[in-house]
């Protein structure tokens, strides 16, 4: 791939040439687009509504911790998946969509980097097709990709029988590998030229995904990334707020304030278990 000039400084072939392959723009969504794991929101808003126990909850606020401290765990989302998965089954697709909608207008929209968001909106306004990739469900993703006006989303997506969840996915998560390979399959049904194109990931399970395309981009790299990044000579734009979770070395300080935020997520859920226990 040829070396990356910066993310949006190069204009982009394809409107302008009729038959030609166009660029496209590639977007990871969790800490690239939104702070933290948009998944994470929409189980707190299925739990309000009941489809979770107190412990569930307990758990993906763990796991939220450890991805804004730590980064992506490949380990840890496939154990989390299968959880995930074993709670949705036989619930309707049709109500899930209808509360990712709520969960977009309370809280992720409050979330959205608005950095990310410029560097999106100008890809657009160049006239590139605008895609995100992510492990995070359809049910998110392609949420996010509409509101945000994006062309589609490359995604998880959980299988479904009549309207309703089977708890087993349509193929596999949407992480590391797969991204990459998601991208040239799309590429190649909608002739776009990936060496053209550019992409924007936070972790280096955004690697294959950054790889793929002639001008990558690190957002809000983890440390790992943010190596990576230097010695690929990749360009690296930061739009967390004030740096708090540059180089993540707050240490024992932040990750104590982390496990407290948890202890309240678990003293909240207990209670509303035993509300609604003693109605």
């Amino acid at each position: 791939m040829s070396e990356p000039s910066g993310p949006v400084d190069a204009d982009p072939a394809g409107p302008d040439r009729e038959g030609a392959p166009r660029a496209a723009a590639f977007f990871d969504v969790d800490n690239t687009i939104v702070r933290g794991a948009s998944a994470f929101h929409l189980a707190v808003g299925l739990y309000r509504r009941g489809f979770f126990r107190p412990w569930d909850l307990v758990r993906f606020a763990g796991h939220q911790l450890r991805y804004r401290m730590l980064g992506e765990n490949r380990r840890q989302i496939d154990k989390l998946r299968g959880e995930a998965l074993s709670i949705m089954r036989g619930h309707s697709v049709a109500e899930v969509t209808a509360i990712a909608e709520d969960v977009y207008d309370e809280v992720l929209h409050l979330r959205i980097y608005p950095g990310t968001r410029a560097l999106l909106d100008a890809h657009r306004a160049a006239g590139l097709p605008v895609w995100f990739v992510t492990a995070s469900p359809r049910e998110i993703a392609e949420l996010l990709a509409r509101r945000l006006g994006a062309t589609g989303a490359l995604c998880t997506i959980a299988d479904e029988v009549d309207g309703f969840y089977t708890g087993r996915l349509v193929g596999d998560m949407l992480h590391g590998e797969a991204k990459a390979r998601a991208v040239q399959a799309l590429a190649e049904r909608a002739h776009l030229d990936l060496t053209q194109s550019y992409a924007y990931g936070d972790s280096t399970n955004d690697l294959p995904l950054l790889r793929s395309v002639g001008f990558p981009c690190a957002i809000n790299p983890d440390r790992r990334l943010r190596r990576r990044a230097a010695q690929l000579g990749w360009p690296v734009r930061d739009f967390r707020p004030a740096r708090r979770t540059a180089r993540r070395s707050a240490g024992a300080a932040t990750f104590a304030g982390g496990a407290w935020a948890v202890a309240v997520t678990a003293r909240a859920a207990r209670r509303a278990f035993l509300s609604r226990a003693e109605r």
